[in-house]
């Protein structure tokens, strides 16, 4: 049996990352390399597998056992965030941690210190699998890539392992919120599914932000700076009159639990002409209607003040807040909650403060909460993961499918 940590390193090691800007489906044709390979080795391990035209896996393994039953899918993504790199990825092993400050050793004097991310103490005695400070690690999502197909190979080795009918799903552009823009639920022929996508251990969740994502051009006017004296409007600057607009305390570094935020994820801009990117975040409907009614007050005020024409926004619903598609179905969380305990795991059900191919999928009709995947500062040089939240992940996976097969 290949190892979860070697399969894991293995899918790290393949750069998936995805791209906002791009307009194909998938957004990257480097996503493809990593999921022909996960098809190849499901059809490898005996399961039906295949990769569409839209990059998405499909697996499907038949019931063992007799008796009507939940067909129940596992759903993760392969790529990774564009904002930082997954090209050329050097993990570190640091084996039974001490607690002490962990040397990112691709970059001179960077560590990972528990002075600045005292989680790193609640995994004292286990194996980190961290960067080298060059670029992000890639467990959001291929630790849940890997958990899935440790559990899968589990099963197709242990054919006394009695389950139902199961449902296997690699997805791409998870990252940029079209994970499952072209997703076929009714190929996919499941009842429920799980994404294996959240953080560390225990995670939870079947409730997510609501979702936008708002585009603000300012429109400036560039003149000779000797000369411009009641002339010029400098673009980045009202741009960045514009950003002091927005509450102060609805950042991302100043909110937690339901609260919202807006954040400023993007600039490039000349005098002449800029533009700003933003993601609009809230649990609440009401609130996250009221952000983006928000947005365009602030653009209506620089109008007002320099002129009409000068700012305009764009905004683009990304995602809605699953909990009243999952709520309805509540065993499907009753069952994540047992299969947790069976591991000895204390289940933490929590908001997602982001979001996952399963908000989208619980609107399409099929209800996904989603499960912890084991990682931890995702998205950037600080990301690691304890390898024994990894194999925990895998034996939940198997739980729940023990549990739906019961009678």
């Amino acid at each position: 049996m290949e190892k979860i940590l070697d399969r894991f390193l293995r899918y790290v090691s393949v750069d998936t990352q995805s791209c906002e800007e791009s307009e194909s489906q998938p957004s990257t044709a480097r996503q493809l390399n990593l999921l022909g390979m996960l098809r190849d080795e499901l059809n490898a391990m005996g399961v039906e597998a295949e990769l569409d035209g839209f990059g998405y896996v499909m697996g499907r393994i038949p019931a063992n056992t007799e008796g009507e039953m939940p067909k129940i899918g596992f759903i993760a993504h392969v790529d990774t965030a564009p904002d930082a790199s997954g090209a050329d990825i050097k993990p570190q092993i640091i084996e039974n941690y001490d607690g002490s400050d962990i040397a990112l050793k691709g970059v001179e004097g960077l560590f990972l210190k528990p002075s600045e991310f005292p989680e790193l103490l609640l995994h004292k005695g286990k194996t980190l699998i961290t960067t080298d400070g060059t670029t992000l690690l890639g467990a959001d999502d291929k630790a849940g890539v890997a958990e899935i197909m440790d559990a899968v190979q589990y099963i197709v080795e242990h054919p006394d392992f009695k389950h139902g009918d199961i449902r296997i799903g690699f997805t791409p552009d998870e990252e940029i919120g079209r994970g499952v823009a072209k997703f076929d639920v009714k190929k996919f022929d499941a009842d429920y599914a799980y994404t294996m996508d959240g953080g560390d251990l225990g995670e939870l969740e079947f409730e997510n932000f609501n979702a936008a994502a708002a585009t603000v051009h300012i429109q400036g006017r560039n003149v000779h700076p000797g000369y411009a004296k009641g002339k010029m409007k400098n673009a980045i600057r009202i741009g960045m009159e514009f950003n002091d607009l927005l509450p102060v305390d609805q950042k991302p570094e100043y909110t937690d639990g339901y609260e919202g935020f807006f954040h400023i994820i993007g600039f490039n801009g000349t005098v002449e002409e800029a533009s700003f990117s933003y993601i609009i975040r809230d649990h609440d409907m009401n609130l996250y209607e009221n952000k983006k009614k928000v947005m365009q007050d602030c653009v209506d005020f620089i109008n007002t003040k320099y002129g009409e024409g000068t700012a305009s926004v764009e905004i683009r619903h990304q995602y809605y807040n699953m909990r009243k598609q999952v709520e309805p179905h509540y065993h499907i969380i009753e069952k994540a909650v047992k299969a947790m305990e069976m591991e000895g795991i204390t289940p933490k059900i929590q908001p997602i403060r982001g979001g996952t191919d399963g908000a989208n999928l619980s609107f399409m009709g099929l209800p996904c909460p989603n499960i912890f995947a084991g990682g931890l500062n995702f998205h950037g040089k600080m990301e690691f993961i304890p390898l024994e939240n990894m194999m925990a992940g895998s034996k939940v996976i198997l739980n729940i499918i023990s549990l739906f097969a019961q009678k």
